[in-house]
């Protein structure tokens, strides 16, 4: 495993992170999440990414994972490894249940750590804006985690550039500077190239991007239809087979052919596309089984590009 460093921190994280966004649920087979997760953690795989919302059911993802933490990990191995959440999504009916104010960004960080198990998370993430909060206010919530020893750090999600020069320039000015930032980022979703990945460079904040195969549609799995135990054909998956079109699969099977020309699957090229910068510190992945997790591993073993291959993903697949 490679491992990068984390913006302007001492924080180093693995180049490939895993979430537990699919398949670690309470409709999911526990065993075979807890198999992933150690054999994970034996490949050099450090970081484990959540959320409270993580399931289904929700929350239940949480709850999963501090039962294996708690039979697999027990005491000094704790240390080695960095737990992630976030709260900002929907969690609970109500007033209090969702978005970004403090009450619930805090209550939803107590939640977490009673699920898990623990006594503080490594990252805390606010998941998204909440345009009717004030920034300042969401901020000072990450910033009282950081302070009351609930959470070593804190990150940010889906924030536009803007959004996240904002609330970057707060937090350094509460002294809990932002470590990270976690935006949808794969080869068919370009937008944080329009600013984003600048202002992150500039503040001196990682990125760790979600959906590196867009949910799946960057692998071989979708180049002959859709498989029965694919996402696309999950009733609860996000990825729905309708974002499957005609076009999309074209698409697909055209990167596949620069894949194969350089010696990778798909979705090995897709991860090894994002590491190719720095200012990606880690890609973040999602796995139904080992094997899965392995083939996405093999992207470490070919970083690099040629201008001639960059050149032709860009054709294939530019930034809109």
């Amino acid at each position: 495993m490679k491992y990068n460093r984390c913006g302007q921190s001492g924080l180093l994280l693995p180049a490939i992170s895993l979430g537990l966004w699919h398949n670690f649920g309470g409709v999911d087979v526990f065993e075979n999440g807890r198999t992933i997760i150690r054999h994970a953690f034996d490949r050099g795989i450090t970081h484990f990414d959540l959320a409270n919302n993580y399931g289904p059911p929700p929350g239940s993802a949480e709850e999963n994972f501090g039962m294996i933490l708690k039979k697999d990990f027990p005491g000094f191995l704790r240390d080695h490894i960095v737990i992630s959440t976030k709260a900002g999504y929907t969690m609970w009916d109500g007033p209090y249940g969702d978005w970004g104010s403090r009450k619930y960004l805090l209550s939803s960080l107590d939640q977490s750590l009673k699920r898990m198990q623990l006594d503080y998370v490594d990252i805390f993430y606010s998941h998204r804006p909440d345009p009717a909060t004030p920034v300042e206010e969401t901020m000072m919530a990450l910033h009282h985690a950081v302070q009351q020893g609930k959470a070593l750090y804190v990150g940010l999600s889906n924030y536009s550039p803007e959004q996240t020069a904002q609330a970057a320039a707060i937090l350094k000015q509460l002294g809990t500077p932002c470590l990270i930032h976690q935006p949808k980022y794969s080869m068919l979703v370009r937008e944080p190239e329009k600013g984003l990945l600048d202002v992150l460079g500039n503040n001196g904040i990682g990125c760790i991007p979600f959906s590196p195969l867009a949910q799946g549609m960057l692998s071989s799995r979708y180049l002959n239809g859709i498989p029965q135990d694919s996402r696309a054909a999950k009733a609860h998956g996000f990825l729905k087979a309708g974002e499957l079109t005609e076009q999309r699969l074209t698409q697909i099977r055209k990167l596949n052919e620069v894949a194969g020309r350089r010696g990778q699957t798909l979705s090995e090229m897709a991860i090894a596309w994002l590491l190719r910068t720095p200012a990606v510190t880690s890609v973040l992945i999602g796995v139904s089984s080992v094997p899965q997790l392995d083939d996405n591993l093999a992207a470490l073993k070919k970083l690099d590009f040629s201008e001639e291959e960059l050149n032709a993903i860009d054709a294939v697949a530019p930034v809109s």
